[in-house]
């Protein structure tokens, strides 16, 4: 009569085979993996010009920190249509520190996360590092005085927004200008000077510190 084997002895008869290769005692349970976290978060400005290049620091923690960290997977991704795409990766150094580097292709605005997507030794996490901001250069200049506006209403001292000859009435265009930053939208067309992309209102000009006529950051 065959009489089956304890199941230690089952599980050493298998272990040459490369089936088993541990055994739980009764009952017992693996320990799950130890909360993460991403911490000591540092990036470079936000609002780059098209070819800069953002650099993000950090470093993965878990709760009990009894797990070295180094060699996990950390990614750097980009949210845009309720979607994440990963744009850089890199590993933890033995401190469970990284860096990432990535140079946009884009203009616009877009959302930015670190993501970490767990292991044994930690569970899943992510944090978000905020939104970047990728410009161009455009030319511009400014105008003044009063009268009546291309896409409705009239122009005075308050009236922000910009004149453009291409874009639709009511686009709103984000400019930035020596560290001075404003959402404004199409107002009016021009300039009709060859060359110049932009009419700055006065509000926008003032808003912005600009000068008469020169370049500035602009993005959507």
């Amino acid at each position: 009569m065959y009489v089956p084997a304890p199941p230690a002895q089952a599980a050493l008869a298998l272990a040459p085979l490369g089936i088993v290769s541990s055994t739980l005692a009764l009952g017992e349970q693996l320990d799950p993996a130890p909360a993460s976290a991403i911490g000591d978060v540092h990036s470079s400005a936000l609002d780059l010009l098209d070819g800069q290049r953002l650099t993000v620091t950090g470093a993965l923690r878990n709760a009990r920190q009894a797990l070295s960290l180094g060699g996990r997977l950390v990614t750097l991704q980009l949210g845009a249509r309720h979607r994440w795409r990963t744009v850089a990766h890199t590993h933890t150094n033995e401190h469970g520190r990284f860096r990432l580097r990535y140079v946009p292709r884009w203009i616009g605005t877009r959302r930015v996360r670190l993501r970490f997507s767990g292991d044994l030794a930690a569970r899943r996490t992510s944090r978000s590092v905020g939104r970047l901001s990728v410009y161009r250069l455009a030319a511009a200049s400014w105008y003044g005085g009063g009268g009546s506006l291309a896409c409705g209403g009239e122009l005075d001292s308050s009236t922000m927004g910009v004149a453009s000859r291409t874009l639709p009435c009511g686009t709103l265009v984000r400019l930035r200008y020596h560290g001075r930053s404003v959402r404004v939208p199409v107002v009016d067309r021009g300039p009709f000077v060859a060359g110049r992309e932009f009419d700055l209102t006065e509000a926008t000009k003032q808003a912005l510190g600009f000068g008469d006529v020169g370049e500035v950051w602009s993005t959507r």
